[in-house]
Order: structure tokens, then C-alpha cells, then sequence
């Protein structure tokens, strides 16, 4: 049996629902915080059990006759984050899994300048370790992020923000596609992915000429020192620790850490991955209630 924990999440939930387009219903089980949420997987012959990264028990429980197991990397930072994906890596190894699956980032590495990186970079250590065979889906760049990053610049026309490199944005949907395709065919990537990423790697100035092309409005692109933005976003009562975050993104994205193209996720989806600039347009149609 499969298993794929944060099934409920946006990454974890379309990676079911494209899995189930591949492999039957009965050989699917999902370990999720809140079973309820899950329902309508459920409902569809998929084993839904209660299972936690802090309650091993539970874990014992919802990874039961596991064949391979996806752990969807959890939305915490540092140490926490760690303690969590080595506890599901236990859990995996425990209920006899041939393979562990590991949803990691491009640009994985214990110097990256942006701290889940660094967080992911553990965990494939942890991997390692475990001596289960193992694949690390090394995704590309979230595009919703940049989406919310445009905030209302689609509104306003403004968009302000530190100093940034190229990043390949890459849509959640492509994403899971792969996942999809490659718990399908087990053991088709062994080790770390390569970086699994959209067709471009885009800057800021592009995206606003991109957003700009998609609304039919002018966008301009200005650039705040790291301290100011910083100042601003806990101003606006973001935390210290998460604006710190926001700024590693454009300090690792300066230095060329998400700027990587790869032909991989090209081969395991069987056509173009989606543009950002349809990632926009769809943005816009929910916007509108569409």
C-alpha cells in the first residue's frame, strides 16, 4: 500500500488525486492531523487513518502494511521541522516500507541562505541514514509563492520588494503530477531528484512584465533595502522569525540557489510544465469568482 501523509494540505491532496488516476483506490492510504478532512478520499475506497509526526503510536497505525510512504514536508522551521520528518522517516522504516518519499526543494543544502532548505538538507541526511531506499522529490519553487509576493500589485500597479535573482516557479499541480508518476513506477528516481522545475527561471522585473501582459495594466517593480521590508512586514505583525524567512528567499534566490532549469519534470509529466503566467491567470479568474 501506498501511503501519503498531509493528504488534506495543498501539495499532499492533488498528489492523491492524480495517484488515484494511476493506481487503484484499495492500494492508497492516507495518514492525516483530522480524518474528517479527508472524507471524500475516503469515500472513494482510500484507506484514511488518523496519524501524527508527534504520536508514534499513531503512526504505527495509519503506516500499517506501508510499501512505500510519501512524507509531505511539514510547514515548520528548524529544529521542529527536523524532529517531525525524522519521527515520520521512523514511522516508515517501523511499518517495513521498501521505499521512504520525501517532498524536498530545490536547492536543498546545510548553507543555503534560506532556512528550509537547510531544514530539507537534514532531512535527507535523516534519509540516509535510515537504510531504507529512499527518493527526495526535490520540487521547484513554489509559483503560488510568487503570486502572494505580487500581493495586490495586480491592483495597485506597485510591487515592492528586495533585491532578487531568478527563481523556477513551478506550479503546485506539476508538482504532484510527479510525485504521482513516480510513486507509481517505484524506484524509477533513487536518491535526490534533480531539481524538479518549471521551463523558466524568472525575476521579479519579469514577473511584473508577465503580470502586466496577463491584467493589461502597468506594473512597476521597485526594490526595498532588506532591512526596510524587514521592518515593514513586523510592522504588519508578521513574526520575527517568519519575515526572517521571507528574507532568506531573496538573499538564497540573489545567490543563484533557485535559479536551476531541469528537463526531469518535462519527462515525468509528458509535456510542458504550466507557465507562471497562466499560474497568474488563474489567480485572477478565482479573484474575480470565477
Amino acid at each position: 500500500m501506498i501511503i501519503v501523509t498531509g493528504a488534506t494540505g495543498q501539495l499532499g491532496r492533488q498528489i492523491v488525486e492524480r495517484l488515484l488516476t494511476r493506481v487503484p483506490a484499495d492500494q492508497v492510504g492516507l495518514s492525516v492531523r483530522d480524518p474528517q478532512k479527508a472524507q471524500a478520499f475516503a469515500d472513494q475506497g482510500v484507506r484514511v487513518r488518523q496519524g501524527s509526526f508527534t504520536d508514534a503510536d499513531s503512526l504505527a497505525h495509519a503506516f500499517e502494511g506501508a510499501s512505500q510512504v510519501l512524507i509531505v514536508s511539514v510547514d515548520k522551521m528548524g529544529e521542529e521541522a527536523v524532529q517531525q520528518h525524522r519521527a515520520a522517516i521512523d514511522g516508515a522504516v517501523a511499518a517495513g516500507a521498501r521505499r521512504i518519499l520525501y517532498t524536498s526543494h530545490m536547492g536543498a543544502s546545510a548553507s543555503s541562505q534560506f532556512q528550509p532548505c537547510r531544514d530539507h538538507a537534514a532531512t535527507e541526511e535523516a534519509l540516509r541514514a535510515s537504510g531504507v531506499p529512499f527518493t527526495s522529490l526535490r520540487n521547484g519553487f513554489y509559483a503560488a509563492s510568487a503570486v502572494q509576493f505580487l500581493g495586490h500589485a495586480m491592483q495597485s500597479g506597485q510591487v515592492t520588494l528586495p533585491a532578487d535573482g531568478p527563481v523556477s516557479w513551478t506550479a503546485h499541480a506539476d508538482l504532484a503530477d510527479a510525485a504521482a508518476a513516480i510513486l507509481a513506477d517505484e524506484g524509477c528516481i533513487d536518491g535526490p531528484t534533480p531539481p524538479l522545475t518549471a521551463a523558466q527561471a524568472l525575476t521579479f522585473d519579469d514577473i511584473a512584465r508577465i503580470a502586466a501582459d496577463v491584467t493589461g495594466r502597468a506594473i512597476t517593480r521597485s526594490t526595498a533595502p532588506d532591512d526596510q521590508f524587514r521592518q515593514q512586514l513586523v510592522g504588519r505583525g508578521v513574526p520575527a522569525e517568519a519575515a526572517d524567512q521571507l528574507l532568506g528567499i531573496f538573499a538564497a534566490s540573489r545567490a543563484g540557489e533557485f535559479a536551476a532549469l531541469d528537463s526531469t519534470l518535462v519527462t515525468l509529466l509528458g509535456r510542458e510544465p504550466i507557465a507562471l503566467s497562466t499560474v497568474l491567470r488563474e489567480h485572477l479568474s478565482d479573484d474575480d469568482g470565477h
